[in-house]
């Protein structure tokens, strides 16, 4: 079978589906990471008020950071500022809680959160491998997803701390 593009509008997804490059998988990537942000805005648990307003906050930033690539840098130094900020608030309360490595656990807001924390990761690889093929961005994205990979993960401490859910440890028998 020829995959070939469909002339009809209704039966293309994304107007760079059919593309090559890496471009198009690291937007559809940030797209996945902005649902998933989303996802944890719905099922976050109640009374973390502080956290909502800061998932609403970097909702569209997500977004922003998927059309920095093909399109104009909408990450900016301030959104880098803002983001170390609220890591800095969050790691600060929930200060001596994590001093090993743990395994990601918890209620399905704290697991909707670390699904970001992951997607995040590879956000960071997909523009690794973009800057490999020679495509140009601008040095705060992948500041902005590498940071971003690390609030998420202290909102989960963070999370499950106010909820008295037990951190489990993982002891690796790798390193």
């Amino acid at each position: 079978m020829s995959f070939r593009k469909p002339k009809n509008r209704k039966e293309i997804c994304y107007p760079f589906i059919y593309e090559s490059a890496l471009t198009c998988d690291y937007e559809i990537h940030t797209d996945e990471l902005c649902s998933l942000v989303g996802m944890a805005l719905a099922t976050l648990p109640e009374g973390f008020d502080d956290v909502r307003e800061d998932l609403e906050t970097l909702h569209p930033k997500i977004y922003h950071l998927n059309g920095s690539v093909r399109g104009k840098t909408a990450i900016f130094e301030e959104d880098l500022e803002w983001l170390h900020a609220r890591y800095d608030y969050y790691n600060e309360l929930s200060r001596g809680r994590i001093n090993r490595f743990v395994l990601p656990r918890g209620p399905v807001g704290v697991m909707a959160l670390h699904q970001c924390r992951t997607g995040s990761k590879k956000t960071v690889r997909l523009l690794h491998r973009l800057d490999e093929s020679g495509v140009t961005f601008e040095p705060e994205l992948p500041r902005f997803a590498n940071l971003l990979a690390n609030f998420f993960f202290v909102l989960t401490v963070y999370i499950k701390m106010k909820l008295d859910v037990e951190e489990v440890e993982f002891v690796s028998l790798s390193y």
